[in-house]
């Protein structure tokens, strides 16, 4: 029996209608003669979902809710719709989740149907829960998905599916709002959107690269342009990689992407031609900022291993330098430009000149340049000396019937151990010696004519030996003090990071470093005078120099600034390392400059703001309700006016009214004060939403919040006091904008992983994304100074305190339109909370 094949429907966010699409192909295939089932759907009760199973045959479920395989596989439809792929099975199925009821039906010969979101997806779980702030309740494995012969994606923008959901057409109504404000935050949407669509472009990929490996298929599609740079990590690299940019650029219609530009490097297996390290970083980074990628290929043959990478990533254009061989060089054959350009069949070859153009590339070390002086002088020491003692040793009468060959041999091997010890000269020097001593010296005494074919030949291999044995001595002599050096520089940079990380003055540390580093007796930083002249900056170590003239190094950092070290002239070699560590005393003078720039700017501002608001919250709202006191308090004086009971009622209440307000307005003052001034000490302890918050609602009309705060919320670390004066303080701002008493203030609590989030939700008129950054300035009304009663400072204080205890306060739009302001909390340890509960005993 043939296996059945399984259609997946892919939605990239809970909504999208997934279950619509698997439903209404039920109708198509149903109507088509496909003998169709549902084995199980799930329409949430939404209406246009419950209408499309009207008309299709149904198979019902087991009790608990898992799919009738048994009943289905009896059945043996052509066609079976099993809705959410990813459902976990209730305690007691068959099968623990869905997935496995699908297998069985496929292994029946059934043809399937399903549906899985994006944030299902096992491989996925930590994306989304990075995204969305909670793992994903359930998933299916990757596996599964994968082996879907069709995969449709289901996809909204998070505008439409947000709209959707207001207008009751995901979620019953009373849920709307917490799930906008939550799950369906339109970033959320937007990043689970992207991550479904880039899934999907993988999944396409694979399958295209499957059909052209089953098909034979070499030859390029340009479905899409994707251009190769071939690097070989000379200095030509910047040039060929600007090239492919404006090639890539311009096939993209002028916005190069990550996936269309790729640079690549073929190295030898043991990767010995490989670049020099400071080239090929310099191309990466360059890379990096034009959206590109880089790639290493090994092999031996490089056109081969270009055009297989290149044919791998399909790419559809490559771009290579002209050939840096001299003339003479092309006796060995043609160069990689010619072969890749010979054997790229349809992809287009693009070989771009540069200013590295036939200068020649000499294939091996400049002699000497790896080795240390001593080594040197030991060579030249062994290539002049050995030789002769050898000889003289040979030349001895027991020895004289040794034989020419073993005369030949270990001359052959002083020429090696030359080679091994001092490189390339010294090494010929000592064949060309040990060739003339063994022609001229010993030949003789075997009976052989000085001058004969085989003394050419010992020559010959004398020069030769000698020659590829200096050359890999020198090679690894230079790879090794290269990574010596480059591991010596990177040491260095990263103690110059963290000494300036960690010192209070990173001026002082990054010269102390600069100092101890290159091991100088001073290292001064100077800064020249407009009326000219220098001036000392800072400086460590002494004697300091007062000019650059005084200094052996000196480096400019600006037009102004220059760094002067004092001890010993530097090779050209460790300038680059030290021009690295100016420009980082560059960029922490600039920043310390900025920071006292800002921070003085701050101070006068926030001074001149704070006066100016002060000034106008005296002259307003302080002086208001004393105006109703002192009006109050003369007419219950006046021995003119006779008031009944009632009138007097009237006039004390105005009193303590306005006493009131003066008394609030004063509080804030007080904890404005002490928020700005760095005076509010929280007692964290384990404290209980349900608890604070009807405290904060007494005053308050009954009618006018609505409180959703389950009793099973985890406790949150805060202290009591200061969370109650922060909710009582929004909640009351949001009463007092909310226009309709028909739609009361919500106050709903819920957890997210770590965190409690308390949401005070109005139908106010609500604050524009501008005035939402300025809604937490002290003395700011964002212009409701006509109906405000107070100088502004509710809210300031609310959030100081609430960052106090280490939480966020923050405002969102309430979907539909007004304000929601959302307290974020840690959640209290389960233990401590346990704690503060049994102290708190059965009273509390």
């Amino acid at each position: 029996m043939a296996r059945g094949k399984l259609r997946i429907y892919l939605g990239s966010a809970p909504g999208v209608g997934t279950t619509h699409s698997a439903l209404a192909e039920a109708h198509r295939r149903s109507a088509g003669g496909t003998d169709t089932v549902v084995a199980v759907a799930h329409t949430h009760r939404r209406p246009g979902t419950e209408a499309l199973l009207r008309g299709l045959e149904t198979i019902p479920t087991l009790a608990s809710g898992a799919v009738d395989t048994g009943a289905v596989i009896e059945r043996a439809p052509a066609l079976a719709i099993v809705d959410d792929l990813a459902h976990a099975n209730a305690p007691g199925s068959p099968n623990p989740a869905r997935w496995q009821d699908v297998q069985e039906l496929l292994a029946a010969g059934i043809n399937v149907v399903s549906t899985v979101g994006i944030h299902q997806l096992e491989s996925l779980n930590d994306v989304v829960k990075q995204i969305t702030g909670a793992p994903p309740v359930r998933s299916v494995p990757d596996r599964v998905v994968r082996a879907a012969t069709e995969i449709e994606l289901v996809d909204l923008t998070p505008q439409e599916l947000r709209r959707r959901m207001a207008h009751g057409d995901i979620h019953p109504a009373e849920r709307v709002d917490a799930a906008l404000s939550d799950f369906y935050r339109e970033g959320n949407l937007a990043a689970l959107r992207e991550l479904a669509l880039l899934w999907t472009a993988d999944r396409v990929e694979e399958g295209l690269a499957r059909y052209r490996g089953e098909h034979k298929i070499r030859s390029t599609w340009e479905a899409r342009e994707r251009v190769v740079v071939a690097l070989t990590g000379g200095p030509e690299g910047e040039t060929l990689i600007l090239r492919a940019a404006r090639v890539a650029a311009r096939s993209r219609g002028g916005h190069p992407q990550p996936s269309h530009l790729m640079a690549v490097h073929v190295v030898p297996p043991d990767g010995i031609a490989q670049a020099p390290t400071d080239d090929l970083l310099r191309q990466r980074r360059l890379l990096a900022e034009l959206g590109g990628t880089y790639h290493q290929v090994v092999g031996n043959d490089v056109p081969t291993g270009l055009l297989e990478f290149a044919r791998g990533v399909h790419a559809t254009q490559i771009v290579l330098g002209s050939s840096r061989r001299s003339a003479w060089q092309y006796v060995f054959g043609p160069g990689v430009g010619t072969i890749v350009a010979r054997e790229s069949g349809d992809i287009d070859v693009h070989i771009v000149t540069h200013e590295q153009v036939g200068t020649g590339r000499w294939p091996l070390p400049p002699p000497g340049r790896g080795l240390g002086p001593h080594r040197r002088v030991a060579g030249w020491t062994l290539a002049v000396v050995a030789p002769f003692l050898l000889t003289l040793v040979l030349t001895v009468p027991p020895l004289r019937g040794v034989g020419a060959a073993s005369d030949a041999l270990l001359l052959l091997l002083i020429t090696v151990s030359t080679a091994a010890v001092g490189g390339l000269w010294p090494a010929l020097s000592s064949a060309v010696l040990s060739a003339l001593l063994l022609t001229f010296v010993l030949s003789p005494l075997h009976g052989r004519p000085p001058v004969s074919l085989d003394n050419m030949l010992a020559l010959t291999a004398f020069a030769l030996v000698g020659t590829l044995v200096a050359v890999v001595v020198e090679m690894a002599a230079r790879r090794s003090a290269q990574a010596a050096r480059g591991r010596a520089e990177a040491k260095a940079v990263t103690l110059l990071a963290g000494s300036v990380l960690s010192g209070s003055e990173p001026l002082q540390a990054l010269l102390r470093r600069i100092r101890k580093t290159f091991a100088q007796r001073s290292a001064t930083l100077l800064e020249q005078r407009d009326e000219g002249g220098w001036r000392v900056v800072h400086s460590v170590g002494a004697p300091a120099c007062e000019t650059p003239d005084e200094a052996d190094v000196q480096v400019a950092i600006s037009d102004t600034l220059t760094l002067a070290l004092r001890g010993r002239v530097l090779p050209a070699a460790d300038r680059g390392v030290l021009r690295a560590f100016a420009a980082h005393i560059g960029i922490a003078l600039e920043h310390q400059r900025l920071e006292w720039d800002a921070a003085e700017a701050r101070g006068q501002a926030a001074g001149n703001r704070i006066r100016t608001a002060l000034l106008a919250a005296v002259s307003h709202d302080l002086r208001s309700p004393l105006t109703s006191i002192k009006a109050s308090l003369s007419t219950l004086r006046a021995t003119d006016i006779e008031l009944d009971p009632e009138d007097r009622e009237t006039l004390l209440e105005t009193v303590e009214e306005s006493t009131d307000r003066l008394n609030r307005l004063i509080d804030n003052l007080l904890d404005m004060s002490r928020v700005h001034t760095d005076n509010v000490r929280p007692r964290l302890r384990a404290v209980g939403l349900e608890e604070v918050v009807p405290v904060t609602l007494l005053g308050l009309p009954h009618d006018s919040v609505t409180v959703d705060v389950p009793d099973h919320l985890p406790r949150v670390r805060a202290d009591a006091g200061l969370l109650e004066r922060s909710i009582a303080n929004v909640v009351t701002n949001a009463v007092r904008y909310n226009p309709d008493p028909s739609s009361p203030v919500l106050v709903a609590a819920s957890a997210h992983g770590e965190n409690v989030q308390l949401r005070v939700a109005d139908r106010g008129p609500g604050v524009s994304d501008e005035g939402k950054h300025r809604m937490f300035e002290a003395f700011q009304r964002l212009g409701d100074a006509p109906q405000g009663t107070g100088v502004g400072l509710g809210l300031a204080v609310a959030r100081g305190f609430v960052e106090a205890m280490h939480g966020t306060l923050t405002p969102e739009d309430t979907p539909g339109g007004g304000l929601t302001m959302v307290f974020t909390l840690k959640a209290a340890d389960p233990n401590e909370a346990g704690e503060e509960r049994s102290h708190a005993g059965p009273g509390r």
